[in-house]
């Protein structure tokens, strides 16, 4: 059923307009509210406690529990307990989340409600719906649940949010981490109450760093401070895990300097695997200089490269000039795209772009830039540093840095047969 039919049945059964009921039930779905737990708010605020299931929810052991299980009933360990504030209907709802495991395994959950949830309590959750978020089915419960303390489980899982940087997924609620910050900078934009003031920049450990979003500017969180944060969520940025600290995080100084390590060094294929990584390293062969490359021009409203005088997004232009490279990588488990920036193009192509400008207009061709930079490049083995993304169109690298590699060949081949064969 979609949203007209839900509302439509509900319109039937309270008597009231449909249009009302329809308007009401689509904004509490906008805000993630599962349909069957949105259609019993409604019930409530128009004046029908009958209404729902008439089988009750159905006790099941977690790994049995999917988007189609409908209402259940489970009995699990908390594992983590975060909040997070979201607006619905302009105002501010504060909603409980994180994760809850029993001995068949592990499922994300979000309360509507305050429940008091803490790690390591064990509660019976009944009538709590199943939704599916970030692929996988998530618990919700709210007012028409019921949480009642139950007897100890044990399970097989760590109870409690600490992690290192690159154990992090998207979706991960309630996770505290240990870190320094190692880039900072407060921005202004455009947020739900008009123009905000938050903070953006980059976390490290010994494991990884990534980038990280302060919706709620703590004054700890400065360049070369190290602190422990505590209840921070996980979202997707450009294909790798960003950590989001909100107005319920903690920000706790250390003593002792969190140490960082370098970028973490993966073949291509690992990389695209995962969906993505930040500060990856990779080393292969570059095998073609692609379209696009060389003396471009963008535009000035947006950035985007312009061709034949037209943006996607404004129309006709003038263009600014630029330089950059996409190149093809391969290192023989996959291919990316790496794509170097004005500065690191400037370096491949030994020149600046007024002598890239000087290039084309000699050559009546600005093309002869790109012919240029891949005769220095293509058949090459380099070394690239930069953050990777995958999406519908391939695996693309924003590089940081590139050089050529300095690795033996026979060397590298040696260790990956010893890890296969290991």
């Amino acid at each position: 059923m979609n949203i007209d039919d839900h509302a439509e049945e509900l319109a039937s059964d309270l008597g009231v307009d449909k249009a009302e009921v329809e308007e009401n039930l689509q904004n509490l779905v906008e805000y993630s509210v599962p349909v069957e737990e949105a259609k019993r708010s409604l019930r409530r605020k128009y004046g029908d406690d009958a209404g729902g299931d008439s089988g009750g929810p159905t006790a099941a052991d977690i790994v049995d529990v999917g988007p189609d299980s409908g209402n259940v009933t489970v009995t699990a360990k908390v594992l983590t307990a975060g909040k997070r504030s979201i607006r619905y209907q302009g105002d501010d709802h504060v909603i409980g989340e994180g994760e809850l495991a029993d001995a068949t395994g592990k499922i994300s959950y979000t309360a509507w409600e305050d429940f008091g949830l803490e790690p390591g309590d064990t509660v019976t959750i009944g009538n709590a719906s199943v939704r599916e978020y970030e692929g996988e089915p998530e618990l919700n419960f709210g007012e028409s649940s019921t949480v009642s303390r139950a007897e100890d489980v044990d399970v097989p899982y760590d109870v409690g949010g600490d992690r290192d940087l690159a154990d992090l997924s998207p979706g991960d609620r309630g996770r505290n981490v240990e870190v320094r910050v190692t880039e900072v900078e407060a921005r202004t934009i455009d947020g739900r109450d008009g123009e905000t003031e938050i903070l953006s920049g980059v976390l490290g450990d010994e494991s990884a760093r990534l980038p990280f979003t302060d919706w709620n500017p703590h004054e700890e969180l400065e360049e070369g401070a190290s602190v422990r944060l505590e209840d921070v969520y996980v979202r997707e940025f450009r294909g790798v895990p960003s950590v989001n600290v909100s107005e319920f995080s903690t920000v706790t100084a250390l003593d002792d300097p969190v140490e960082v390590g370098g970028p973490t060094r993966m073949t291509i294929r690992e990389a695209v695997d995962r969906g993505g990584a930040y500060d990856v390293e990779l080393v292969g062969n570059v095998i073609e200089v692609r379209d696009g490359s060389g003396l471009i021009q963008r535009c000035p409203e947006c950035g985007r490269v312009v061709q034949k005088g037209q943006c996607r997004q404004h129309g006709d232009v003038e263009g600014e000039d630029d330089l950059r490279v996409k190149a093809i990588l391969d290192d023989g488990t996959d291919t990316v795209t790496v794509i170097l920036d004005r500065e690191l193009t400037e370096a491949v192509y030994g020149g600046d772009i007024e002598d890239a400008r000087q290039q084309a207009r000699d050559a009546m061709d600005q093309t002869v830039v790109a012919d240029t930079i891949a005769e220095k490049l293509v058949g090459s083995e380099y070394t690239v540093r930069g953050h990777l993304s995958v999406d519908d169109y391939g695996a693309n690298l924003e590089t940081v840095e590139f050089r050529e590699s300095a690795d033996d060949p026979a060397e590298r081949a040696q260790a990956f047969l010893q890890e296969v064969e290991a």
